[in-house]
């Protein structure tokens, strides 16, 4: 996702001030990334196991409403495994701002994204897709 991409660019290039540089950080940051990569991993394949459209620019070409596998913990996989990577980034770079990037990056995707792709499956799925909201959570 470009988004990820300009938001990783902007920790990069934040200016090194209000570090935090541990030992074990580049332990945590495997975690979180590993944990970032299989969310992203797992919502890609159950979508196409169900053969509907990854591209969210256009949730209104689904085809189908995916609520196996990882749709059961989270309506937004990817995305969640995109936060987790840019938050792994943010601890193994070790600077405070870089981590207060994370919460404004989850800000813009719920407003910009993730709430116009709601309004779409909803439109495109009505009630099946009002249940399955009320069931999952947005994020976990």
């Amino acid at each position: 996702m470009a988004l990820s991409a300009l938001f990783a660019a902007a920790m990069w290039f934040l200016p090194d001030v209000l570090m935090i540089k541990t030992p074990g950080a580049w332990v945590v940051a495997i975690v979180l990334a590993t944990l970032g990569g299989a969310f992203c991993i797992a919502g890609v394949l159950a979508f196409r196991q169900a053969k509907t459209t990854v591209n969210p620019v256009n949730p209104e070409t689904s085809t189908a409403l995916v609520v196996h596998g990882v749709f059961r913990l989270t309506r937004n996989p990817m995305y969640l495994g995109f936060t987790f990577l840019l938050l792994a980034f943010a601890v193994w770079l070790g600077k405070i701002p870089a981590m207060l990037l994370v919460p404004l990056f989850m800000a813009y995707l719920q407003r910009f994204q993730i709430r116009p792709e709601e309004d779409a499956l909803n439109e495109r799925f009505g009630a099946s897709f009002d249940a399955y909201r009320h069931q999952v959570r947005r994020w976990l």
